[in-house]
């Protein structure tokens, strides 16, 4: 870069700052900053002395030396949210997070703080957003947090459960419902994440007539598709496809006889094999069902199921499930954390077992939740009571485990924007976990 060492002058609140050109483009092209300088990166100066900002001088002393030393300072008169307020301005906020808090990695993730819930009972779902904010879906309403963990205005369904929740972006939510039968409502809608406005809602359509529907599980591809879970009163029953940004629905896998895919507990889209695994999960079902679905040829390319097993405990019912592409495989999980490795090279393969069981009978809550399954920068994470396990490695050994007992037991989690939110059972708790940024040497 042909960056040049002219001083700059600006004046902050009625107070004066001097840097350099230098400092000023670590703020990047999609700052306040970056818009001073041309396409090479040469200072653009106008004929002033100075540039005056309306803005607090302290948070803007703090921003400067972030970006001078790449460290983050918060004097203790300063409130953390004030400062990122004046972040956001500056479109700085990048840096702040980045230097508050390193890249994610499951075994130093450390508890940041814990927001307490806003009604008792067991939450829906949590999902971690874009940005490092997250939802918490409860009943009828989701509870939206934007990465200050900020409540913005709540999402109300009018007593419609709402069964799924995901982000498209930062902006925008999706959300799953269920259909309430005589007022031809239900599905799914695109809502604002900072107002809690329906900006759009997707219909099924089947033979040329729009079909009320409940709305599962939910899935988001990369070129911009949505998939849910469908369960109609007549032929809806299946997986159901839309554009994200048109909002027109462009495809129906349509539930084969004796399958189970409108009522999937779990949607993941596979990026490499262009496929998407359907799992729908004990106790939803008495036996469970996995597939990989294949929308270009309209085929199931790989099933699974427990039907006809022979299961001598209960312990051995699938709760959970997730696919692995690296080493072709879906890993799933019982209710007692024993992890279990099916091959997706194979459609006879049975389940192979890494049992754990013995570590955690005799210590199971009165009323457990069950285990949940993520998988995040080739660290495998793993649900059990008020814990989440760690699992690092091609054989997936035990390398840490998060605990937090304060909320009962774990109902869901999500990882996303650098953080992992865990959702308790009790009065919907949840956690924020962060990785420290790394010493400097």
């Amino acid at each position: 870069m042909g960056i040049q060492k002219d001083r700059v002058k600006f004046n902050v609140g009625g107070r004066i700052f001097e840097t350099t050109a230098t400092t000023l483009a670590n703020a990047g092209r999609n700052s306040m900053f970056g818009a001073m300088f041309d396409e090479d990166w040469n200072l653009v100066l106008d004929n002033f002395n100075e540039y005056f900002i309306d803005r607090n001088p302290d948070c803007f002393a703090v921003l400067l030396d972030l970006l001078r030393t790449g460290e983050l300072y918060v004097p203790a008169k300063i409130p953390e949210k004030l400062l990122y307020r004046e972040a956001l301005f500056y479109g700085l906020l990048d840096h702040v997070r980045s230097a508050k808090w390193g890249q994610f990695d499951g075994n130093r993730l450390r508890l940041s703080r814990s927001v307490t819930g806003q009604a008792p009972g067991d939450g829906t779902a949590i999902r971690a957003g874009p940005d490092g904010g997250c939802c918490v879906a409860h009943g009828s309403i989701v509870h939206v947090y934007d990465w200050m963990l900020d409540e913005h205005p709540p999402i109300n369904l009018d007593y419609q459960r709402v069964n799924d929740v995901g982000w498209i972006d930062s902006e925008n939510i999706v959300l799953g419902a269920c259909e309430r039968l005589g007022r031809g409502d239900g599905g799914m809608g695109l809502f604002s994440s900072s107002t809690g406005e329906l900006r759009y809602k997707f219909q099924v359509s089947h033979e040329n007539q729009i079909k009320s529907y409940t709305a599962g599980a939910l899935s988001f591809s990369s070129d911009y598709k949505i998939f849910s879970s469908c369960k109609g009163r007549s032929n809806e029953y299946g997986i159901g496809v839309w554009d994200q940004v048109t909002g027109k629905q462009i495809d129906f896998f349509y539930e084969p006889l004796g399958w189970s895919l409108g009522d999937a507990d779990k949607l993941q889209w596979l990026q490499g094999s262009n496929c998407l695994l359907v799992a729908t999960l004990f106790p939803r079902k008495d036996n469970c069902y996995i597939s990989l679905l294949d929308f270009r040829e309209k085929q199931m390319v790989w099933t699974w199921s427990d039907i006809g097993a022979p299961l001598t405990v209960d312990e051995k019912r699938v709760r959970d499930a997730i696919a692995m592409e690296e080493s072709n495989s879906i890993c799933v999980v019982n209710e007692y954390e024993d992890l279990g490795f099916i091959d997706l090279r194979s459609t006879a393969s049975s389940i192979r077992w890494s049992s754990r069981s013995r570590l955690m009978k005799g210590k199971m809550p009165d009323e457990p939740c069950y285990p949940k399954l993520a998988l995040h920068e080739g660290q495998l994470f793993s649900s059990m009571n008020d814990s989440i396990s760690v699992f690092c490695g091609p054989d997936w050994v035990l390398t840490s485990r998060l605990r937090r007992s304060y909320g009962g037991s774990i109902c869901d989690f999500s990882i996303g924007g650098d953080r992992l939110f865990a959702l308790h059972s009790e009065e919907n708790v949840f956690d924020i976990w962060e990785t420290p940024s790394a010493p400097l040497l």
